[in-house]
């Protein structure tokens, strides 16, 4: 049971995040979730003592390692964990600066220096070249209706294209038909970024558009489900998972993937890392460094096939002394 006046300024909190510093509703929503985890734990760990706002800004370091303990007891992964703990220190600093609380700032430099679980880094899942065209040229296969079909290839094509997000895809209007040369993006937190348009992308777009038997409204949705409302993102993902079996492409064959696929693409190509984080529309540069590693990696496959070095020695021939007579 959470203390009502953790109840209070959590809500706050959120409302915050989403209102003010424009975090995605996804983020928030997680957090909320680790958050009322955290502060159910405090309830039952502290009792009374805990049930005021500023108390949580006093909590000792002890109490941060016993909930860290006790989620990774409850099956919580490492990863996971440390998203908590990064939900829980953004928290507690909105606390002690006094935004949450009619009390005076407090000091929580206790409850700030707990540090994060370390964590593999998991890395972006790409598909390759042509394993990408192929879902291009394939997933409109399963359709039931030509336009549906054009639909389809469309949106995968703008996600490969130009480096979409699903519901960046998903969010444009009626108006933005037919596309511009460059297209002006609202991504995470609010973020506007400018993306270039292939001829391919522009293309299919147009196609789709020929084919929709309904009224595209500029300020409508561009792409429509089967009876005309926007078209939800869960369908996408069904005819990634047809395309996917057919081509025995592996599960992580998904409309996210599509995006990675741009991003891998364009650096084994030689693209600048800068302006794939740009493209991409990363706040930070360390996440688009994560499709280096990727590439390294996919490098390194390579040598070790193709080395001669790389190879294992034959194994030498065995000679035996003759004996003598």
């Amino acid at each position: 049971m959470i203390a009502p006046a953790h109840a209070d300024a959590l809500t706050r909190w959120l409302a915050q995040l989403q209102g003010v510093q424009g975090v995605s509703p996804h983020t928030v929503k997680a957090y909320g979730q680790d958050l009322r985890s955290f502060l159910a734990f405090i309830a039952q760990h502290r009792g009374a003592e805990a049930a005021s706002t500023a108390a949580l800004t006093d909590l000792p370091l002890a109490d941060m390692r016993a909930w860290m303990a006790h989620a990774r007891n409850t099956g919580l992964s490492a990863r996971s964990l440390a998203r908590a703990v990064s939900a829980v220190k953004g928290f507690i600093a909105w606390l002690a600066d006094g935004a949450g609380t009619d009390a005076a700032p407090q000091d929580a430099s206790a409850a700030l220096s707990v540090r994060s679980p370390k964590h593999r880094r998991k890395l972006p899942r790409p598909l390759s070249v042509a394993g990408a065209q192929d879902v291009l040229d394939n997933v409109g296969d399963f359709a039931a209706q030509p336009w549906i079909a054009a639909r389809d290839t469309a949106v995968v094509t703008l996600l490969y294209g130009c480096g979409l997000r699903i519901s960046e895809a998903l969010s444009l209007r009626g108006a933005d038909h037919p596309l511009p040369e460059v297209l002006r993006i609202t991504g995470k937190g609010s973020k506007t970024r400018l993306v270039p348009t292939l001829p391919a992308t522009v293309a299919a777009v147009a196609d789709y558009v020929r084919l929709c038997p309904y009224q595209l409204d500029a300020g409508g949705p561009l792409f429509r489900g089967a009876r005309g409302g926007a078209l939800n993102a869960r369908l996408i993902a069904l005819a990634m998972s047809r395309v996917r079996a057919a081509l025995g492409l592996p599960p992580s064959a998904t409309p996210h993937a599509l995006r990675h696929s741009f991003a891998t693409h364009l650096l084994a190509k030689g693209g600048d890392l800068r302006a794939i984080q740009e493209l991409l529309g990363h706040a930070s540069l360390s996440t688009t460094e994560a499709y280096t590693a990727v590439d390294t990696a996919r490098l390194m496959q390579a040598y070790t096939a193709a080395h001669p070095r790389a190879q294992p020695a034959p194994a030498k021939a065995q000679t035996h002394p003759q004996s003598g007579g």
